[in-house]
């Protein structure tokens, strides 16, 4: 047993042998008592802190509010420290009791006026207040009639995410291309392309993702890769091309970059490049493995590249050496006192 739980068993101890105490004491009718008077004291405390709280921010309208519910709880305190008129006590219990059932109703609709709560979906609709009608429908399940009323409203956002509850990918992945035309931010392109993928129309989907591209170039080889799985060899291999450039210009700022470049040009039949690209990963990786012999796993790679075999194997059995002492000093860290007794 964790130390929480006793406490919470030690806590409960004590509370049923205090009550028990004071049924002993005074009976029932004294432990009813106590129960409505701390209630009430609880209250009547919490309350009166909100209060104060509201009044000293200068919200009057709800000051005013608290300060009788905080009046009624302490009328209610009273009454049952002095054990009079218990019909009243239980009528202000039932007035919290309905208070609270309000507020839960009325917060679960936090758009709708009072009024348009008793309205229905349609009413609201046909007196032009879209975004009430937008609610209930939306809480009646009625995705497509509330994207209806957004998009009325002109809340595209919103639209969208009616549409994607409903199910209708297609009309959401519209919605984001309509977004991006009036906005300009990829994001909706992004997204765009992931309802259309969604909703099975995959040449959409690489469109979108080829705007996508034209915008952060760093997708272009997920484009290339996507139309290849369409069967789109010509438009893939224009892909290709533009990933290929966005790999050389960023392998000038970071070397590591080099392995794409080689990689992309191999596949569009480039060998001189690709060769070239690889020598430079090359150079990259030995650089590297001499700060860190974790390298020589893609020094080994680079030589395969260069279909040199033999020098690959030595790199490859520089990364297993450094591989096995990493091993074995985890090894030894990890051990307990215990298991060296042991030993």
């Amino acid at each position: 047993m964790d130390k929480l739980k006793a406490y919470l068993i030690g806590f409960l101890i004590a509370v049923i042998a205090i009550a028990a105490g004071i049924v002993w004491y005074g009976g029932w009718k004294l432990l009813l008592q106590v129960i409505l008077v701390l209630g009430f004291l609880g209250l009547t405390l919490g309350l009166g802190f909100f209060t104060a709280l509201t009044l000293y921010a200068e919200s009057w309208k709800y000051g005013t509010i608290l300060a009788v519910f905080t009046a009624i709880s302490a009328y209610g305190l009273y009454l049952s420290w002095t054990w009079k008129n218990l019909e009243v006590v239980a009528g202000i219990i039932v007035f919290f009791i309905a208070v609270v059932a309000f507020g839960i109703w009325y917060i679960s609709e936090p758009d709708l006026g009072l009024v348009d709560r008793f309205k229905s979906a349609e009413s609201l609709e046909r007196a032009g207040k879209y975004k009430q009608a937008a609610r209930k429908y939306e809480k009646a399940g009625n995705y497509l009639k509330a994207a209806e009323m957004y998009i009325k409203l002109g809340w595209l956002e919103s639209a969208a995410w009616a549409y994607e509850k409903a199910g209708e990918y297609a009309k959401a992945a519209e919605i984001y291309e309509q977004l991006y035309g009036k906005e300009k931010d990829t994001y909706y392109l992004k997204e765009a392309h992931e309802y259309w993928k969604k909703a099975g129309d995959m040449e959409r989907a690489a469109k979108a993702l080829e705007r996508y591209a034209e915008e952060e170039p760093w997708f272009w080889e997920d484009v290339a890769k996507l139309y290849e799985e369409l069967g789109n060899e010509e438009k893939a291999r224009e892909a290709w091309e533009k990933a290929l450039e966005y790999y050389k210009g960023e392998a000038q700022e970071e070397g590591v970059f080099w392995e794409d470049v080689g990689n992309i040009a191999r596949k569009l039949g480039m060998e001189d490049l690709a060769r070239e690209a690889y020598g430079k990963f090359l150079e990259y990786c030995l650089k590297e493995a001499e700060e860190d012999p974790m390298w020589w796993k893609h020094v080994a790679e680079a030589y395969e590249y260069l279909g040199e075999t033999e020098k690959a194997e030595e790199a490859r059995e520089k990364y297993e050496e450094y591989r096995q002492k990493i091993m074995k000093a985890n090894e030894e860290t990890s051990k307990f006192p215990e298991d060296e007794k042991r030993e």
